[in-house]
């Protein structure tokens, strides 16, 4: 079966500013975004790839954007399936007063239980990402052949459960997994199993250089939703 390269979108507007994006439209990548979309195609270089698959909110077609042109004849499929988790009312809000929710203690802790008021529960946010990777794996394999790599450009919580997926953890532990903006994360799919080969792979170890206000990685109580910022 075939090999998956998760690309989380670049550094978004939203992700700077601190707002929950959802499926916000016209969420655009920031300057530090479009520098990471404009090293992907390096970073990716000599990996051949059967197919890109994208979300088809802009910040994911951006980041797509340079991989596109270096690679003319890269065909560039749109899949709702992993679009962004549909927040509903939580959209656009700010995640600092987003914190004071109840809910987010239950999307923290039990996110398996959680729905967000007027969207989706992650766990249907889950279930059709995971559909819709079984689904690519199938058609990538029949036109392409069982050892093909191809990649999917999504978002920090679909990535997140569908590497809870591939290691066979439950979705409640999904928020122990942290994957950064442009990040690459990588599973190689067999007939028995799936195997994780990357998570998260910025090339960049800046996050976890502390910081004078006392932050940096490994100082954070919550899992940042929607997958958060990175380094600054």
């Amino acid at each position: 079966m075939p090999t998956l390269i998760l690309v989380r979108h670049g550094r978004s507007t939203a992700n700077t500013a601190g707002v929950l994006a959802g499926r916000t439209p016209a969420v655009a990548l920031d300057e530090r975004g479009a520098a990471q979309a404009a090293a992907l195609p390096a970073r990716l270089a000599g990996i051949p790839l059967a197919v890109a698959v994208t979300s088809p909110l802009q910040r994911c077609r951006e980041t797509l954007g340079p991989l596109v042109d270096a690679r003319p004849g890269l065909r560039l499929e749109n899949d709702e399936r992993i679009t962004e988790c549909d927040y509903g009312d939580w959209s656009g809000r700010k995640l600092g007063e987003l914190a004071d929710e109840p809910l987010m203690e239950v999307v923290q802790q039990h996110p398996s239980a959680a729905g967000f008021p007027g969207g989706e529960s992650m766990r249907e946010m889950q279930a059709r990402a995971v559909a819709a990777v079984r689904d690519w794996n199938a058609r990538v394999e029949e036109t392409s052949g069982a050892e093909a790599t191809y990649l999917m450009c999504s978002h920090g919580d679909i990535i997140k459960s569908l590497v809870a997926d591939a290691l066979g953890m439950h979705l409640d532990l999904f928020q122990r997994i942290s994957v950064e903006p442009c990040s690459v994360t990588v599973i190689r799919y067999t007939r028995l199993r799936p195997y994780l080969v990357r998570l998260g792979d910025t090339g960049d170890l800046a996050s976890l250089v502390p910081r004078e206000d006392g932050g940096g990685a490994g100082s954070e109580r919550d899992a940042a939703i929607g997958g958060g910022a990175g380094a600054a």
